[in-house]
């Protein structure tokens, strides 16, 4: 029963948009179906939390700074973790010792908090920073949001596991699409164009290769 919907296909290579829609649209040939919401273009400028899909990220903060490796286990005991006076709960419990690639392969909430304990709010700020997060994606399309990523300073315990699980921040889908180019490219960041390349970008280099291949293999 979703409201609205939208999808990005990027050239995981060169960061070239190849497709893009958004749903509602409207056709442009008939304008007694147009109205001003649909033509905004909602991959671009709109932002939402992003939930489960940073904690590849997460993973591989905890995997550069040294914390952890794929085969590390991690006790999530019955899937349930208590914060304070708030409680963690996964979606589809498993119990017990889960390794860090099992804790993506389950989506674990309680495996990925734990794990984001295990280093300081720093680590996971920088990589969430580094590939794109509370920046403009410079796409050069107008309006392009920036989302939102609070410094690691002002998170509290519990937000400190529930940006683990994408919850506490927004981005927008281009950011997202974009910032999973560093799990194809060896850990470099593309620039994102509407425009076909010539030759492939450089790109900025902000995870090793070694963790870029790690998550890669996981997904």
């Amino acid at each position: 029963k979703a409201k609205s919907g939208s999808i990005i296909v990027l050239d995981a290579q060169s960061g070239e948009i190849l497709a893009l829609a958004n749903w509602p649209s409207y056709n442009p040939n008939n304008r007694k179906t147009y109205k001003p919401r649909f033509a905004r273009n909602l991959a671009v400028v709109d932002i939402f939390e992003p939930g489960s899909t940073v904690k590849p990220f997460n993973a591989a903060a905890a995997i550069e700074a040294g914390y952890v490796d794929p085969n590390t286990e991690i006790d999530i005991g019955n899937g349930t973790l208590k914060i304070g006076s708030k409680q963690i709960t996964d979606t589809h419990p498993k119990r017990g010792d889960l390794t860090v690639s099992e804790i993506i392969k389950v989506s674990s909430n309680v495996g990925s908090a734990k794990m984001a304990f295990r280093m300081p709010p720093e680590d996971l700020w920088r990589v969430f920073s580094a590939v794109g997060f509370g920046q403009y994606p410079k796409s050069g399309f107008p309006g392009e949001a920036r989302g939102r990523l609070r410094k690691y300073n002002t998170w509290k315990k519990i937000e400190r596991a529930t940006m683990s699980y994408g919850h506490g921040m927004s981005v927008s889908l281009l950011q997202l699409a974009r910032a999973y180019t560093v799990f194809t490219t060896g850990g470099r960041l593309l620039p994102i164009t509407f425009v076909k390349r010539d030759a492939l970008p450089e790109g900025k280099k902000v995870l090793s290769t070694t963790t870029s291949n790690a998550i890669r293999a996981m997904l």
